[in-house]
């Protein structure tokens, strides 16, 4: 990483900042020392313009519709290789060899089940709770059964808990579904595969036998791939904040968790599912799209566009392929909700409106009507987010920890409140 510097003024005073280059991407000014030359900060409402860390994990362009894992385009990761090898790129930084491969397969699938006492945590909650509460609540509280492995300046232990969380999010998330529905809870099985196994707790039922469709778990272990990390945004930023006070792992991703559960960030296939839905059939779809544009109309298209993304999300490529795959493997011919999005798609990338403003069609888009009709209710899709984030946000928040120049987080913020004022009695206010 080279760098030069940049001057800045500020009223009467100049400053020269140091100006700092990543391997690729756009530069970043280091303003670290910004206050105690000048006695100002900076303000930048939501951090969009301010890099909050150094990482060699994931980089995106949003202008180009670009995102690498450690270097390795999404595309090729998704068409290739597995979740479980993906999770090892993100965790170690390199491609496992065949043995290697091997030996992280074999630890993360007996580390699946969970304390038996956790099946009487789960009763605690209303039958009708939803998966996200439980979630949040069940990861915070692998903190009191594992607490062999929370010590964060231990390697080991650090290691140990990150794989206690990407074998367990599933079994956890399982184990949230099934409660939710009133069906019993159905261990691991160690000679499946990661997505299989997952697939396996989620629909088989003790009394009948559960063969797993193969299509169905290549379908979502690609979308787990997709999801698995995704730079700085709130959920990670999340998580590397919650670390950076020490908090146990456990509780910075169940942090995480809590983030992602916002509408505006891991509900979003589920508010682009509810509009679809909505519309209802592509005759209908020109007075949305009307409704859309009107400024004054409170309707907006969900599933287009991107905080990131300027150009077209390269996991939504992969994701309307796959999409595809499943409803073709289920012998779901006519399904309105994908003739809807189809339609939608196809006037989305002519229409001068949506070019114009750079609204193409997002991973939300297409993942919905995939987990759909994969049997998931919506009430699971932001859980099903969750389980494949999780390394990623393990990943970021190991890198944080080994980061010599990491200190505790603490933003500013611009005062605008009553200045300094006196006190006065109840009976000196009239």
């Amino acid at each position: 990483m080279s760098s030069n510097s940049s001057t800045l003024n500020v009223e009467d005073r100049s400053v020269e900042l140091p100006v700092k280059h990543g391997t690729i991407g756009p530069s970043v000014i280091d303003i670290s020392k910004l206050y105690g030359q000048t006695g100002a900060f900076t303000y930048d409402p939501g951090f969009t313009s301010t890099a909050s860390c150094e990482s060699k994990i994931t980089y995106i362009d949003g202008d180009a519709g670009v995102l690498l894992y450690r270097g390795y385009p999404i595309e090729q990761l998704a068409e290739h290789g597995d979740f479980l090898e993906t999770c090892y790129l993100l965790l170690y930084g390199e491609l496992p060899t065949a043995a290697q491969k091997a030996d992280f397969d074999y630890r993360v699938t007996r580390h699946t089940m969970v304390h038996e006492q956790m099946n009487r945590f789960f009763m605690g909650f209303r039958r009708d709770a939803h998966p996200m509460a439980i979630m949040v609540a069940c990861v915070g509280a692998l903190s009191a059964f594992y607490h062999d492995s929370t010590d964060i300046s231990d390697p080991q232990q650090r290691m140990i808990a990150s794989m206690r969380m990407i074998a367990k999010m599933p079994t956890l998330a399982a184990m949230a579904y099934k409660y939710s529905i009133g069906q019993p809870f159905v261990y691991p099985q160690n000679d499946l595969d990661y997505t299989s196994n997952f697939l396996r707790m989620c629909f088989a039922v003790p009394c009948e036998e559960y063969k797993v469709n193969p299509v169905l778990s290549r379908a979502l272990d690609r979308i787990f791939i997709l999801h698995a990390d995704h730079e700085q945004n709130a959920s990670t930023s999340t998580v590397r904040l919650a670390g950076s006070s020490g908090a146990n792992p456990f509780a910075c991703i169940a942090a995480g968790i809590a983030c992602l559960w916002g509408p505006a960030h891991g509900g979003a296939n589920e508010a682009a599912l509810k509009m679809l839905e909505e519309i209802g059939t592509p005759d209908r779809i020109p007075q949305y799209i009307a409704k859309a544009k009107d400024k004054n109309d409170p309707f907006r298209l969900m599933g287009f566009g991107h905080r990131v993304y300027k150009n077209y999300d390269p996991r939504a490529r992969i994701m309307q392929k796959t999409t595809h795959e499943v409803l073709n493997e289920l012998g779901i011919k006519d399904d309105p909700l994908l003739d809807v999005a189809v339609e939608l798609e196809q006037i989305a990338l002519k229409d001068e409106y949506f070019l114009e403003k750079k609204l193409y069609p997002n991973i939300d888009f297409y993942s919905g009507i995939t987990l759909k009709a994969m049997g998931f209710p919506t009430s699971m899709f932001t859980v099903l987010f969750a389980l494949a984030r999780t390394v990623g946000w393990i990943a970021q928040w190991s890198e944080m920890i080994e980061d010599p120049s990491q200190r505790i987080g603490r933003p500013r913020q611009l005062y605008i409140g009553s200045p300094k004022r006196d006190y006065v009695t109840v009976a000196q206010r009239g």
